[in-house]
């Protein structure tokens, strides 16, 4: 992956760039560990995924961004391929996925940031940046 650097990941929008910050701490993590740390690392990427897409999701639907389901979609086909590439992972399959974590991974997350994270921190800031707690707590806009 890469090195965290405000001017290229930064988007200006503080939930945002503090889970993007983790996700690329991870995939880091992930692509530097050996075999027996592997599947437990992935497990942790699973979560904070899962987690940073609803977060995203939530943001949103506060906001109410256009461009929505567009974002989710892309949300839900990478969280199925990494569901997908975990299953290999518990059956101790992990050349496809050290790829993945190592290729795929960051192509993806710089193409997604430049466009559907870019616009979304984007309308964040015009309608006033929305802030969630993961609890489900209600926004303070």
């Amino acid at each position: 992956m890469q090195a965290w650097d405000d001017a290229v990941h930064a988007l200006g929008v503080a939930e945002m760039d503090a889970t993007h910050r983790e996700f690329i701490a991870l995939v880091n993590l992930l692509a530097a560990c050996d075999d027996t740390d592997f599947a437990a690392l992935f497990e942790k990427l699973l979560d904070h995924c899962r987690l940073h897409f609803t977060s995203e999701g939530r943001l949103m639907r506060i906001s109410r961004f256009p461009a929505l389901n567009e974002h989710e979609s892309e949300h839900h086909r990478v969280y199925g391929d990494l569901v997908q590439m975990n299953r290999a992972v518990q059956r101790g399959r992990l050349l496809l996925p050290r790829a993945f974590v190592k290729q795929g991974l960051e192509e993806w997350f710089n193409d997604h940031l430049a466009s559907m994270d870019s616009a979304l921190a984007a309308h964040l800031k015009r309608v006033g940046e929305a802030r969630v707690d993961l609890s489900g707590g209600l926004p303070v806009l």
